[in-house]
């Protein structure tokens, strides 16, 4: 049973046992990280190919059209005529950019959406590495993203550029500490900040014992991704498209295909820590069922992103940034001093979580109740009836 339940742990080994029969270990060593690194490039484009075909069937239903429907059965294979075509524009550069600056900075922001895979448990011992600070690990990658942004706007030697790249800086900052509340309130409740023991450790999803901070990860990973209704960066009436206005060709295809990267990669984080991973009916038995369960909740994860996007109209600046401070944060701080003084009482550990679940529901009403007072007055002053 141990060897059926570690398969893939099993498998790993017998693959480079393999390699070391005709190779030195040295050699073996790179091997392995050539393909896992092939592997982590691979992950935003082909995010990036499937996701753009699904985005947009999902909101063509949503606004009752039907979508790609030419290229391929279904339309599944509009993305690859839309990949020759990006690949085959004009590489145009301002003639007074910062040159290495901006040629550098889709890179940057690529390798950026492609590392956040590396402590991403897709099964038992499917992970590229699990580190001890898997959790830390990936709010570090994640804030490489900012730095791109700053060196794409500002090399672009464009002011609507900049205006973008200070505008999804602020923002970026701005929904990057509830996540981070988030994610440490699992850390919290587990005690480890490793990717693979927290899948371990979630005998019940976590989704139903933190649903607070889920729901506070969800709307800080659509603000973080710059999707719909927190897309103020590309808000084409006032700033043109943001900070990568200038970008053309492949370079433009980068920032593409990076969106779309940390789209599935969030998602996949929201799985890692609240749905449970890998973990899943028969899971333990079947090990080939664990990537499946994974996969299943990820694009699960991804749907609901895609529908918020579909049904749900842009914020104004100041609304975006006031629904971080004004809300997910102070209920970010709560629901961490709620958890760490329930996991301090002498219970046993399932009364703790249910007493944390208890604290979410509250915190959550009476953040509710607050914002719905906080909209009939502002209703008010407008003169707007608000039932």
């Amino acid at each position: 049973m141990e060897y059926i339940s570690n398969f893939f742990v099993t498998l790993g080994a017998s693959w480079t046992s393999l390699l070391s029969s005709f190779l030195p270990i040295w050699a073996v060593t790179l091997v392995n990280y050539l393909v896992v690194a092939i592997l982590l490039v691979l992950m935003p484009v082909i995010a990036t190919l499937t996701l753009t075909v699904m985005e947009r069937k999902v909101i063509a239903r949503i606004q009752n059209r039907v979508g790609p429907n030419r290229v391929g059965p279904w339309g599944i294979f509009q993305a690859i005529p839309d990949a020759i075509k990006l690949l085959t524009k004009e590489d145009i550069v301002p003639q007074n950019a910062d040159k290495p600056v901006f040629n550098i900075a889709p890179l940057v922001i690529f390798i950026g959406a492609a590392l956040l895979w590396t402590v991403i448990p897709f099964g038992r011992g499917v992970i590229g590495q699990d580190l001890n600070i898997g959790v830390l690990y990936l709010v570090a990658i994640g804030s490489i993203s900012t730095i791109a942004v700053i060196m794409a706007g500002w090399s672009s030697n464009n002011k609507f550029a900049l205006i973008g790249a200070f505008r999804i800086v602020a923002q970026l900052l701005s929904y990057e500490i509830p996540m981070v509340l988030a994610m440490g309130a699992v850390v919290l409740l587990v005690g480890t900040m490793k990717m693979g023991e927290i899948v371990e450790l979630q005998a019940i999803p976590f989704a139903l014992v933190l649903p607070v901070a889920f729901v506070t990860y969800i709307l800080a990973a659509a603000a973080e991704t710059g999707r719909a209704p927190f897309d103020l960066v590309e808000a084409d009436s006032e700033i043109v498209a943001g900070y990568f206005i200038e970008y053309s060709g492949l370079k433009f295809g980068w920032f593409y295909i990076a969106e779309y990267g940390n789209l599935l990669a969030v998602s996949a984080i929201a799985t890692t820590l609240f749905l449970g991973g890998w973990r899943g009916p028969l899971a333990g038995i079947i090990p080939a069922l664990g990537p499946l369960y994974f996969i299943a909740k990820t694009v699960l994860i991804v749907f609901l992103l895609m529908w918020i996007r579909g049904t749900w109209p842009r914020f104004r600046i100041d609304q975006m940034l006031g629904l971080a401070w004004k809300v997910l944060v102070p209920l970010g701080l709560f629901n961490f001093l709620w958890i760490a003084a329930m996991i301090k009482l002498p219970i046993p550990m399932l009364l703790q979580w249910a007493l944390v679940l208890v604290g979410n529901v509250a915190a959550a009403v009476v953040a509710l109740t607050l914002m719905g007072r906080a909209a009939k007055r502002y209703a008010a002053q407008r003169g707007v009836a608000v039932t």
